[in-house]
C-alpha cells in the first residue's frame, strides 16, 4: 500500500461498518459519514471537502448519509468501527454535546468512543419567517407573537438540536411560549417555511440562506455577536435587544480504535484542505465560516462548547 491512508490501515480490508455487505468500502476509500439527509448543513460541508481531501490523499473519498435518530445512529455505527476501517464521522453539537445530556442509553460515548480529528466550520443560526407573515422586523415579530399566542410556533430541523435549544433561549429572552416542532431536517424545514406550512423557523444560516436569497423566506435575525458577512443588512438578535447568541460547528471524529498516527495524519490533511482558498470560498458562500483546526484544538473547542451549553441543556431537562 503506497497511498497515505492505506499505509496505515494495518493491511486489513476496510469495511465502512458492519451495516451490510452493500455498505462495504475498499481499504483505499475513506468514507465520511453524515448522520443527516442530503442538503443539510453537515452534508454540505462533507460534500465540499470530499473531492479536495481525495486529491490530497490520492484516494477515493465518499460521503455516506447514515440517517436516523437525529444523527445518533451514524455515531453509534462509527463508534463500532475497528482499527482497520477508513471512516470518519462529521459531527455537530447535537450528537457530541446535547444528546449525551438529554438521552439515556445513547449507544455511544463521545469521550470513550471517539477521537477528535479536525474542526472544520463554525456556523450561525438564524430565525426566518414565511414571506407572507406580516412582521418584517424581529421586534415586530415578538410583538406579533404576544398578540397571536396561537401562532407561537417555532419549527427547527430536529428536536434536541442546537436550533431547538437556541429557540428555548429565545423564548425566555422574548418572553414568549412557543411550541417547538420537528421540521424533519433542514431541507424539508426550508421547503415548508417557503410554502407557508410553517410560519417561523430557526435553523442554521447556511440552511436558510438560499431561500432568503430567492425571496421565498425572510431572515429576521442571526445569532452571531456581529452581523453575518453574507447578510450585512440583517441585524443580530443582540441588536434587536435580545441578549442571546450562538455558534454551531462541524468537526470530524474518528472511532477511538483508529491508530493515533492515522488520526494525526488525517487531521493534518483536513487542516490543509481547510486552508485552501477555494475551499474557504466555497464554505463562505454557503453561509458558514471555515476553520482549520487539528485534533488538539478540536478537543479544546469541544470542552469550551460543553462548558457553555451543557448547563443550559440540563436546565431545560429536555427529553425527546
Amino acid at each position: 500500500m503506497t497511498r497515505p491512508l492505506a499505509a496505515l490501515a494495518l493491511g486489513c480490508a476496510s469495511l465502512l461498518l458492519p451495516w451490510s455487505v452493500a455498505h462495504a468500502a475498499p481499504d483505499d476509500t475513506l468514507t465520511l459519514v453524515v448522520g443527516y439527509p442530503a442538503g443539510g448543513t453537515t452534508d454540505q460541508v462533507a460534500r465540499i471537502l470530499a473531492p479536495h481531501l481525495s486529491a490530497r490523499l490520492r484516494m477515493p473519498v465518499k460521503v455516506e448519509n447514515r440517517v436516523g435518530h437525529g444523527g445518533h445512529q451514524a455515531a453509534r455505527d462509527v463508534a463500532k468501527a475497528d482499527a482497520s476501517q477508513n471512516v470518519l464521522l462529521l459531527s455537530n453539537p447535537a450528537v457530541m454535546v446535547i444528546a449525551p445530556v438529554t438521552q439515556n442509553n445513547l449507544g455511544y460515548s463521545p469521550d470513550k468512543d471517539f477521537t477528535p480529528v479536525a474542526h472544520v466550520v463554525d456556523y450561525e443560526l438564524a430565525l426566518a419567517i414565511n414571506k407572507d407573515l406580516p412582521p418584517n422586523r424581529m421586534m415586530f415579530l415578538v410583538s406579533w407573537l404576544w398578540s397571536h399566542p396561537e401562532d407561537s410556533r417555532f419549527a427547527v430541523p430536529a428536536l434536541a438540536s442546537l436550533p431547538h435549544f437556541f429557540g428555548l433561549k429565545l423564548s425566555v429572552a422574548a418572553r414568549v411560549k412557543p411550541t417547538i416542532v420537528d421540521g424533519k431536517g433542514s431541507a424539508a424545514l426550508a421547503a415548508n417555511l417557503a410554502s407557508g406550512r410553517e410560519k417561523i423557523a430557526i435553523d442554521t444560516l447556511s440552511a436558510l440562506l438560499p431561500r432568503h436569497q430567492k425571496g421565498d423566506v425572510i431572515i429576521l435575525a442571526t445569532s452571531g455577536r456581529q452581523r453575518a458577512k453574507q447578510l450585512p443588512d440583517v441585524p443580530t438578535f443582540y441588536e434587536n435587544g435580545l441578549k442571546i447568541s450562538a455558534l454551531g460547528w462541524n468537526a470530524f471524529y474518528a472511532p477511538s480504535s483508529m491508530p493515533a498516527a492515522k488520526v494525526q495524519m488525517l487531521g493534518g490533511h483536513i487542516r490543509s484542505v481547510m486552508s485552501d482558498p477555494a475551499v474557504r470560498k466555497a464554505i463562505l458562500n454557503t453561509g458558514m465560516v471555515p476553520v482549520a483546526a487539528g485534533p488538539d484544538e478540536t478537543a479544546q473547542m469541544l470542552r469550551r462548547f460543553r462548558s457553555e451549553w451543557e448547563p443550559l441543556v440540563r436546565h431545560y431537562s429536555f427529553a425527546p
